[in-house]
């Protein structure tokens, strides 16, 4: 007991200060800025910032202004973490507008001239064809094993180690992949690219549902008739005028298929005997599990937010956090997509210039073959080189 006494005391005694609680973005900086002063390492300050979690979001902005205090490639990494794990919170309220907020008949105006876009312009751009350059962020993974028992048969082709417990217990740069995407009246239709291997066994999720479509959310929001004026926001140094809304289970079209989690069987037979019993004792048998791989696939409710351009009605970002149940082996899908104006041939279209997806999942499923774990993995998007769809 007194051991154990003293293992807690040494425990804590190491473990920083900021590691324990959430922290703002100004103290973000003013934690950068005391272990820069200190000659702290690249491997000591992305140390600390992987213990970070931010209760405000990360500007781009406020994370290039950071830049001087961030000694080298794996705290910068960590910095990306931050910004894209902070991407659905709101910003500091000193970086809010100052602005009183618009009276009911200003309020329903904004949302009027936003349902119009959102069904008439947005929801009848051509078909588009862009570049997406994806990144994907992720921590560790506690795979269950393929195969146990006293003989094997396992129907994953994935080849890895039964027993795969990756160290990297943080968040971190996993890869980089560019592919030509389609968008069929604003909505993306292209999955992420597949790796090697087989999606969950390899250790990665894969997202294969749609993503939020636009004019469907604003469509949905209306009828469930849960939408309201939240505060003003600045979006690329522009007042937006930010909706906050909840769609229901009766309303929802919202469709979550990710890939994959283990369902493992298992089969064959033990015997016992005791070793009191004449002949002696021992258990013989041939127990085996088999794995197989599986997707999620429910259509679930979902809440967020909607940043409008007050004088136009153009829909400059949304926010989409899909809402699971508790025994879910899904956890969070949280997506963020941002507007801006691109040129395609010779007219300029507002269409999606950049994505956040922010997800949480039991990797192990809910077969009670490995241990209990979560994975988190972030994917960012860019868009680029926008054209005529073929």
């Amino acid at each position: 007991m007194k051991r154990f006494t003293w293992m807690v005391v040494v425990m804590l005694t190491a473990m920083p200060a900021w590691g324990a609680k959430k922290v703002t973005v100004q103290q973000l900086r003013d934690m950068l800025v005391q272990m820069q002063a200190a000659k702290k390492t690249d491997e000591e300050v992305a140390t600390a910032l992987k213990q970070v979690v931010l209760s405000e979001e990360l500007t781009r902005s406020t994370m290039n202004s950071l830049v001087d205090y961030v000694p080298g490639k794996f705290s910068t990494e960590q910095i990306y973490v931050l910004e894209a794990r902070s991407a659905t919170l709101a910003p500091p309220a000193d970086d809010l507008p100052n602005a009183a907020a618009p009276d009911a008949a200003a309020q329903k105006a904004m949302l009027d001239r936003a349902a119009e876009y959102a069904t008439k312009t947005y929801g009848a751009l051509p078909h588009l064809g862009a570049t997406r350059t994806m990144v994907r962020f992720q921590d560790h993974v506690e795979q269950g094993p393929l195969t146990s028992g006293l003989q094997n048969s396992a129907i994953s082709d994935a080849g890895a180690n039964p027993n795969l417990v990756l160290p990297n217990q943080f968040v971190h740069y996993i890869n980089s992949t560019e592919a030509q995407v389609d968008f069929v009246n604003g909505a993306e239709k292209n999955p992420i690219p597949q790796e090697k291997g087989q999606w969950g066994a390899n250790g990665m999720l894969a997202l294969l549902g749609q993503a939020p479509v636009l004019s469907t959310v604003f469509e949905e929001a209306q009828k469930a008739g849960k939408i309201r004026f939240l505060r003003w926001e600045l979006v690329n140094g522009k007042q937006a005028a930010v909706y906050a809304f909840n769609v229901d289970k009766k309303n929802t079209h919202y469709a979550v298929d990710d890939c994959c989690f283990p369902d493992v069987g298992q089969a064959g037979r033990v015997f016992f005997s005791s070793a009191s019993m004449p002949g002696g004792g021992g258990a013989k048998g041939n127990l085996q599990t088999t794995t197989s791989w599986n997707f999620y696939k429910a259509t679930v409710p979902y809440h967020g937010e909607i940043f409008i351009n007050p004088e136009t009605g153009i829909v400059v970002r949304l926010i989409t956090q899909a809402e699971f149940k508790n025994s879910d082996v899904v956890h969070q899908e949280d997506q963020r997509i941002d507007y801006g104006p691109m040129p395609v041939g010779d007219k300029t279209l507002v269409v999606p210039v950049r994505a956040v997806i922010n997800t949480e999942d039991v990797p192990g499923g809910d077969s009670g073959a490995a241990n209990f774990s979560l994975r988190h993995t972030m994917f960012t998007a860019e868009y680029k080189d926008f054209h005529a769809g073929s």
